[in-house]
């Protein structure tokens, strides 16, 4: 019996019966009451009402591969290859093991948990279950290695366009692969080239983690938000986020390979919290005044000695303090 399968009978908020549920499910009472102990170990908040039965009391949002499949338009459904798992190690890592697979179709990957959930330089990415989103695409680019000058930004101009479309607004974006609101944190890429080039053909792998619902992670050391908390007016459900995602990402990344970054780099200024303050480069480096990006998507800072490229993968910028 799947924790999902039983969440999904509670989820009406009604109360049901301990007989209800086992007959429902074709399993014993005592493996009911089993799965409802595991489930409000992982903090979900179940009611038992004595002589009554179960009541959900938290709030539930719970994936279905066929809902995010709902959201999309029928022309994208054929060129995808979809899997919402329960849990896995790293969603960028179960793509790359269905990358060779797909029979052409792009590989996606969405999971309620990670447990081995990775950022840039090898940071470990914050992924407990049922409370956020963690999804992964495998995206084939002509063009080279090329091709993929600035493909971490046009993501995160996809990503904030997704959530824009759902009506979140003030969404901004951090060189060279985070998006932010009022200063914090909210959603990270991630971007890893997969095999070797062949004939012009470059493949990557687009990692998304967003933070949707989560209230609490202690081992996050920097300041975060969520989505619901952010935006706490919009009925946040993973299923439509998820499909928005996809369909941003594949709509950009078609623009992105016909016309290049120079497309998208007016709409990433247009969301840099960086543009105009004081910065210093990871490490002390450089110090300067954030000037926007290049056409290569390099952060640009003013200092006294002129202009001076931030190259993407070197340097993370920090605000002075």
């Amino acid at each position: 019996m799947k924790s999902n399968t039983l969440l999904s009978l509670l989820s009406d908020r009604a109360v049901h019966s301990g007989e209800s549920l086992a007959k429902t499910l074709g399993v014993s009472r005592t493996a009911v009451w089993k799965q409802l102990r595991k489930i409000m170990d992982e903090g979900v908040e179940i009611k038992t009402i004595r002589g009554q039965g179960y009541q959900l009391v938290t709030p539930v949002d719970l994936l279905d591969r066929g809902q995010v499949l709902a959201g999309l338009p029928g022309e994208l459904l054929s060129g995808i290859s979809l899997e919402v798992l329960p849990e896995v190690g790293s969603t960028n890592a179960e793509v790359a093991q269905r990358l060779s697979g797909a029979g052409g179709a792009i590989p996606v990957v969405i999971a309620d948990c990670q447990t081995a959930g990775r950022g840039r330089r090898g940071r470990n990415w914050a992924s407990p279950k049922g409370q956020n989103l963690y999804l992964s695409m495998g995206l084939t680019l002509q063009g080279g290695f090329a091709a993929l000058e600035g493909l971490s930004l046009v993501l995160g101009v996809a990503v904030a366009r997704a959530l824009e479309a759902m009506g979140a607004e003030g969404v901004g974006l951090k060189w060279p692969n985070d998006l932010f609101a009022d200063g914090r944190k909210f959603a990270g890429i991630l971007v890893e080239i997969q095999g070797e080039l062949q004939e012009g053909v470059v493949q990557v792998i687009a990692g998304i983690g967003i933070n949707v619902h989560m209230t609490r992670a202690e081992e996050v050391d920097q300041p975060w938000i969520s989505l619901a908390e952010r935006w706490p007016d919009i009925a946040w459900a993973r299923n439509t986020l998820a499909a928005n995602v996809i369909r941003e990402i594949l709509g950009t990344v078609d623009t992105f390979e016909r016309q290049g970054f120079a497309a998208f780099r007016s709409a990433w200024q247009e969301r840099d919290i960086f543009c105009g303050q004081e910065l210093v480069s990871r490490g002390g480096e450089v110090a300067g005044t954030g000037a926007g990006i290049d056409d290569g998507g390099n952060y640009l800072l003013k200092t006294d000695a002129g202009v001076v490229p931030v190259r993407a993968g070197d340097i993370s910028l920090r605000v002075q303090p």
